[in-house]
C-alpha cells in the first residue's frame, strides 16, 4: 500500500457511499484477497475514492491508489507512467476520476492496458456522491438477469427499430460480424465496464434516421448543457454518419457539431446500446449514470473495435441519450417489442 492510500484511507467521506463501495468491490469486481488492485482518484472525487479504498482495506487485498493531481497537471495528455506501471502487476483497476476536457486520449491509454492484460476495471468516470447513492445502489444481479436476456434477443437480431414521442425514429442494421457485449455491473476480464452498469451494446452495422437527444449528450458537454429535455439536440443520420444536427441552444449545437467532426471517424455511429440498470429511475445529467437508463443510447466515434470486431478506430467517443423509448428487435422469427414508453416487456 503506498502514500497515497495511506492518504484515501485518512480521509473521512459520507456513510451514504458504503452500499455503493461495497457493491462495487464485491459484487461487481468480486475482488479476491489475493488479489492486487489498482485505484485511480482525484480531488474532486476523494471522498468517493476514500470510500472505496476502506473497502478494498477491509477486503484484506493488496492494493495501491494514485491521485492524479500528484502526478501530472490537468487536464492530463498522458495517464501518468506510475499509474499504467503499476497496472501491469494488478488483476483489476478502479478509475473513479471527475474527467476534464480532452483528456479521453489518457483514458483510451489505461484501458489499452486493460485490455491487453484483460483486467476486471470499473470505470467510474464522473461518479459523483448522486450516483453514489443511487445508480450504484441498483441491485446489479436483478440487472444482470436483465441484461442477458436483453442480450440473448439482441444477438439474434438482424435490425433494430426505435421510436419515441419527441421524434426519434431510427433504423440500426446489425452487423453479424460485430460483437454484442453487456456490461450489467458484473465485471469480467472479457470486458471491462463502467460503473453503475447496465447496458448491452455492439457496433452497428449500419443506423439511419433522426434520433432526439431530450435526455443527455457524453463527455464534458454533458456537465456544460445538463439535462436537455426543454431543448434538445436533433441529430438526423444517413449511412452511420451524421448530416445534421439542430437546437434551439445553438453553442450546443455548435460544440456537439466540432466534437463529432475531430477526425474522420468522429461523426460515426461507434456504438449502438440499450440501457437495462433498473435502478435508475430518471436522467440526471451525468452521462456515467444516463447512459444506463432504461432505453436506447448510441455515441459517435470509437467503436471498442478490440471488443465489438468493428475494423476502424477514433480519437474521440461521445454518447447521445433519449428518453421513453419504443423498440423493436427484428430477426428471421420476426418482430419482437422489448419496450414501450421506457418500459421494459420483458421480466427481469
Amino acid at each position: 500500500m503506498n502514500q497515497a492510500a495511506s492518504q484515501l484511507l485518512s480521509t473521512s467521506y459520507p456513510s451514504e457511499f458504503l452500499p455503493g463501495a461495497r457493491s462495487a468491490v464485491t459484487t461487481c469486481l468480486r475482488i479476491a484477497p489475493s488479489e492486487k488492485v489498482t485505484l485511480i482518484t482525484d480531488r474532486a472525487t476523494q471522498t468517493i475514492g476514500a470510500a472505496l479504498a476502506a473497502q478494498l482495506a477491509e477486503n484484506g487485498c493488496q492494493w495501491n491508489a494514485f491521485l492524479l493531481e500528484d502526478l501530472a497537471p490537468r487536464p492530463l495528455v498522458d495517464m501518468p507512467a506510475p499509474v499504467l506501471e503499476d497496472m501491469e502487476t494488478s488483476h483489476v483497476s478502479i478509475f473513479a476520476v471527475l474527467v476534464q476536457p480532452n483528456e479521453l486520449g489518457s483514458r483510451m491509454q489505461m484501458t489499452d492496458v486493460v485490455n491487453r492484460r484483460h483486467m476486471r476495471h470499473a470505470h467510474m468516470v464522473n461518479i459523483t456522491p448522486e450516483i453514489m447513492c443511487q445508480g450504484m445502489r441498483a441491485d446489479f444481479n436483478l440487472v444482470d438477469r436483465l441484461s442477458q436476456k436483453v442480450l440473448d434477443r439482441a444477438r439474434r437480431a438482424t435490425r433494430i427499430r426505435a421510436t419515441t414521442a419527441a421524434g426519434t425514429d431510427i433504423v440500426a442494421d446489425m452487423n453479424p460480424g460485430y460483437k454484442w457485449f453487456k456490461t450489467s455491473g458484473i465485471i469480467s476480464p472479457e470486458k471491462w465496464g463502467n460503473l453503475p452498469g447496465g447496458e448491452c451494446f455492439t457496433a452497428p452495422g449500419e443506423v439511419n434516421g433522426t434520433f432526439v437527444v431530450d435526455g443527455v449528450v457524453g463527455d464534458w458537454l454533458c456537465a456544460r448543457y445538463g439535462l436537455l429535455e426543454s431543448t434538445p439536440l436533433t441529430i438526423e443520420i444517413r449511412g452511420n454518419r451524421i448530416v445534421s444536427c439542430c437546437s434551439q441552444n445553438k453553442q450546443l449545437e455548435a460544440d456537439f457539431w466540432t466534437y463529432t467532426h475531430t477526425d474522420e471517424n468522429s461523426d460515426r455511429v461507434g456504438e449502438f446500446a440499450i440501457g437495462t440498470n433498473l435502478g435508475v429511475e430518471r436522467v440526471i445529467g451525468n452521462i456515467l449514470q444516463d447512459e444506463k437508463f432504461p432505453g436506447i443510447h448510441i455515441a459517435f466515434g470509437n467503436p471498442y473495435g478490440e471488443h465489438t470486431g468493428a475494423p476502424w478506430r477514433s480519437s474521440t467517443h461521445i454518447d447521445v441519450v433519449g428518453l421513453r423509448f419504443n423498440i423493436w428487435l427484428e430477426s428471421s422469427q420476426g418482430s419482437e417489442q422489448i419496450m414501450r414508453e421506457g418500459k421494459f416487456l420483458i421480466a427481469a
